[in-house]
């Protein structure tokens, strides 16, 4: 940043918003919002990440605001960047744990200020020293935020941040304070920590007696997501329906939700099933603290037969054995609950739910998905009572928030550890400190860790168990083998604070996946690689229960060289979509709803990329599982926006598979279609060349010519920015009748699609050929037809912004070369000779592949990099000189010119749109390569000015941070 450029950025922050600059340095508002999916977190770990020293000055600091950031803490300690923070005593608020983690670093200062009890600034400075020109460059943010994960993720905050070079004045003013306040601080030591422990200790008491006081007052209601699902059931009940099933994730309170209902609903008599002795002791007593008072509940388990109880809480394996059910009549309850229903396939719950006769049937299950075809949604009518999700029960403050780190397996005896390492390896000294070290490092919020330790093989979790007692640690194992009473047992004495039976881990295979409920769960190690994303939420979910005192979850995943890393994004985000340039997106962005965070380390990231590339998610099994989930949730055959409705996966993945959505579901459903060849071969058209919904126009044109035969081409144009804000060419109008008659494509294409037009052009009116007019007679042909368009506009307009809508491309969307001639509205399909870049028509598309292939020729080698977020170093093709008309071209203010980047070939054909370049005759500059011979070639290097600067996140991923 210069001068001239921070004139720039002052301008568009104050005089005009309109002034193209680094919005990396415009003043700015930081503010958590979930709509937006935006936190003050993400501005200030980007500014600890590109800064060369900070100071921090905030009146409360906790362990949970250190959680957020530790991750990047190590990794500026690592990289020697020194920092000052600088804490207060206001109202004995700030957490001596917090205190002492901080000290842990030795780039760090630490100071307190303890004289001034009034003491409540805001404030963080970062000096960074810019790498094109050695600029000194500070960006300050002052507000309400305290170094506190309530305010750094979810709290209504208010912050401003701003930039300005080293003589700035507010800058000048903001040092002078820190300094001031520096100077007036306690170094904090651990012995300053242990006498201020005892006074903390003592204002959290007063505290907490507040709280308490106010708690007495506190009734269980139904939060905001149980009310809507309660009403949903209701409804369900008044128009006649007798059963339902409920999606509701780990934690979310599913057994409280049945309680109400069951109060709402009063039966004479209840039975609630479930699969563990243990949860059915749990769910009475959560039921005793919703229902009346008078109403008697007993348990039937294996233990224990209370038959005579109002309401009765048995485990299904005792209540399946015919002996067991002949103790009732099938109508002896009037309503009854199925917890942990995707079990239902089970001969032992079908035993069951077909003896009995209740008025009412509620199924409950965070995971309906199942593999082995059992239509569940069937056992219940199809009534789906109502569904929370993960991300939505983070969202609505549920759970506790979690945070995640994502660190990469170890190198033992130079072989990384992968899905068939040797048990050995697993179990190694080496790989036990390793872990042991992070698992320190990390901790738990306040008190003593008390974590779950999942692996992927039995012998691996008993050795792990016993190196774990060898190093100090108090841990067990638990298997599928362990008795009730002794499972029992050791979940009690992980949750006890009795010093002399508690333990700090339980290791576990699959035995802790669902169904046990351990609140004070605080700390979860991975130890296996991720074979399913349900499993990893369900292994997830068992840390994320609330519990007194407890504030976050943390979560450690060792991250090896596995085959399925890619399902890591799909699990944390919960996109199940299969849609790799949506899942890139959402790793960029790494937003979590609530004030859970998600760090991979640069290691495990490029892993996770590698294997999200290599994976197909168009494997024939998965798709089919995923079209019969959607299909038992319907009740019948579903269509494309059937899915974007209810279905986890982008049903584009069934088109790329077979060709057309009709073609995927024939081979699915193996039904008798009434279609022709040609019907077939236009759904094939409209769904591989259309519906791909990378320009909208063909779609809108299709969908009002099948509604009224004929369109007027400017009221169609006039149609296109009345309803969708984009503003349409004649030229434009000319593409799309080149695209929908067939011209546009090559013979191959024509031939292979049926050689026939979908339009006719008179003048200024369009109308549907005659042919297709008389193929839509066929009602079968045209509901595919209006679905896959149907599908192709919502694809288009879910993610598209007007305001990042350049030439008829959306910003950081991705392009093939093909989509690209067809949006610059080429008259053909000219992307097999486009290579690098093309000049055609005024336009000149460029595509760059970020990170070459080592096997590609020294003379293609071009040094195509960002400079900067506003600035692309790229390179023509070799033997170009400075004097060359395509140089000439390229320096002209009228060539239109577009940069399509991707990061490497293994993305595939697509390239991410960033933007507009603009170039200066001088940033021209005539220079050579060297040839594969070693000889010289001519080849002319261009400095572009990016007209839209680079996003950071979409910045740092192809710089590789």
């Amino acid at each position: 940043m210069n001068s001239a450029e921070l004139a720039l950025y002052l301008e568009a922050g104050f005089i005009d918003y309109d002034v193209k600059t680094d919005e990396r340095f415009l003043p700015k508002i930081l503010t958590n919002n979930q709509e937006q999916k935006i936190k003050v977190l993400e501005n200030l770990l980007y500014e600890l990440e590109n800064c060369n020293e900070f100071f921090f000055s905030v009146a409360f600091v906790t362990n949970s605001g250190i959680a957020c950031l530790i991750d990047t803490l190590k990794e500026l300690e690592n990289k020697h960047i020194k920092g000052k923070i600088l804490a207060s005593q206001y109202q004995n608020f700030t957490e001596p744990r917090a205190l002492r983690r901080l000290l842990e670093f030795p780039n760090l200062e630490l100071k307190i200020i303890t004289s001034d009890y009034n003491f409540h600034a805001k404030g963080y400075l970062f000096h960074s020293i810019a790498k094109e020109n050695k600029e000194d460059n500070y960006t300050m943010i002052i507000g309400s935020s305290n170094l506190t994960q309530s305010a750094l993720t979810v709290n209504r905050e208010w912050n401003v941040q701003l930039s300005s070079m080293k003589n700035g004045a507010l800058i000048k003013q903001m040092q002078e304070e820190l300094n001031h306040a520096w100077d007036d601080a306690t170094p904090v030591t651990d012995a300053w920590i242990d006498a201020y422990e005892s006074i903390y200790r003592e204002a959290r008491s007063q505290r907490a007696k507040g709280y308490t006081k106010i708690k007495k007052l506190y009734k269980i209601n139904p939060n905001k997501m149980q009310t809507a699902a309660l009403n949903n059931i209701a409804r369900l009940r008044a128009e006649g329906k007798n059963k339902a099933l409920l999606i509701s994730a780990t934690g979310t309170g599913k057994t409280y939700l049945s309680a109400f209902d069951v109060r709402a609903f009063n039966p004479k008599r209840c039975l609630f099933i479930v699969h563990r002795g243990l949860i059915a002791r749990k769910s009475r007593e959560s039921f005793a603290q919703i229902i009346d008072e008078h109403i008697t509940t007993g348990l039937f388990t294996s233990g224990r037969k209370d038959v005579e109880a109002d309401y009765i809480f048995a485990t299904v394996q005792t209540l399946n054995k015919e002996e067991n059910l002949k103790l009732f009549k099938p109508d002896t309850f009037d309503y009854i609950v199925v917890d942990e229903v995707h079990h239902a396939g089970a001969s032992t719950y079908q035993r069951v739910l077909s003896y009995f006769k209740p008025k009412f049937l509620l199924g409950m299950t965070a995971t309906p998905e199942r593999t082995d075809g059992y239509d569940i949604f069937k056992d219940f009518d199809y009534n789906i009572a109502y569904e929370i999700r993960l991300h939505q029960a983070l969202e609505e403050n549920m759970l506790v928030p979690f945070h995640y780190h994502g660190v990469s397996e170890i190198v033992v005896d130079g072989q990384l550890l992968d899905d068939k390492s040797d048990f050995n390896l697993l179990t190694c000294e080496e790989r036990v400190k390793n872990i042991l070290q992070y698992a320190d490092f990390y901790g738990c919020d306040q008190g003593r860790v008390k974590g779950l330790v999942f692996c992927s093989r039995r012998e691996e979790a008993q050795r792990l168990t016993e190196a774990f007692k060898q190093h100090g640690r108090r841990a067990a194992y638990l298997s599928g083998d362990t008795s009730e009473e002794e499972r029992k047992g050791l979940i009690a004495c992980l949750e006890t604070d009795d010093e002399d039976k508690a333990l700090d881990y339980l290791f576990s295979v699959d035995v802790l996946n669902e169904g046990v409920d351990i609140p004070s769960v605080n700390q979860i190690i991975m130890l296996r690689p991720t074979q399913s994303a349900i499993v990893f939420v369900q292994q997830l979910g068992r840390g994320l229960r609330k519990s007194a005192g407890k504030h976050y979850l943390e979560v450690i995943d060792f991250i090896g060289n596995y085959e399925n890393n890619y399902l890591l994004p799909v699990a944390l985000y919960g996109d199940k979509s299969g849609n790799k340039e949506k899942l890139r997106r959402i790793m960029h962005n790494n937003f979590l709803p609530g004030a859970s965070t998600v760090y991979f380390t640069d290691v495990v990231k490029t892993r996770i990329f590698a294997s999200l590339n290599k994976n197909n998610f168009l494997e024939l099994r998965q798709l089919k599982e995923a079209y019969q989930l959607v299909k038992f949730k319907l009740g019948h055959a579903p269509m494309m926006m059937d899915f974007l409705a209810l279905g986890d996966k982008d049903p584009y993945l069934f088109v790329q598979k077979k060709k057309s959505y009709f073609a995927f579901r024939q081979y699915a459903d193996a039904y008798e279609s009434t279609m022709s060849v040609l019907h077939i071969k236009l759904l094939e058209f409209v769904s591989l060349e259309i519906a791909n919904g990378r320009r909208l126009e063909e779609i809108a044109l299709l969908q009002c010519l099948l509604e009224n035969g004929k369109v007027d081409i400017y009221a169609f144009m006039k149609h296109m920015q009345q309803a969708y804000n984009i503003t349409t060419s004649v030229a434009t109008m000319r593409s799309v009748v080149d695209v929908l008659s067939m011209q546009f494509f090559k013979d191959a294409d024509i031939k292979k699609y049926g050689n026939m037009s979908l339009v006719n052009e008179a003048g200024n009116i369009i109308s549907l050929s005659d042919k297709l007019a008389e193929l839509l007679q066929n009602a079968e042909f045209k509901a595919y037809l209006q679905d896959a368009l149907a599908y192709a506009e919502k694809r288009f307009l879910a993610d598209f912004n007007a305001e990042k809508f350049y030439h008829g491309f959306k910003l950081y969307s991705s392009y093939t070369r093909k989509d690209a001639c067809r949006i610059l509205n080429w008259q053909k399909d000219e992307s097999s000779t486009v290579y690098g870049y093309r000049i055609k028509y005024s336009t000149c598309p460029m595509f760059v592949t970020y990170n070459k292939s080592d096997d590609i020729s020294d003379s293609t080698k071009y040094e195509d990099r960002f400079v900067s977020p506003y600035m692309f170093n790229w390179m023509t093709r070799s033997r170009v000189d400075i004097t060359s008309p395509e140089v000439d071209a390229i320096k002209q203010k009228s060539t239109v010119k577009l940069l399509f980047v991707k990061k490497s070939d293994d993305e595939g054909s697509e390239f991410y749109f960033m933007g507009e370049v603009t170039v200066k005759p001088e940033q021209c500059i005539g220079t050579t390569i060297t040839g594969k011979n070693g000889e010289k070639l001519s080849i002319v290097q261009v400095f572009y000015d990016m007209k839209q600067s680079v996003e950071p996140k979409i910045y740092n991923y192809f710089e590789g941070k």
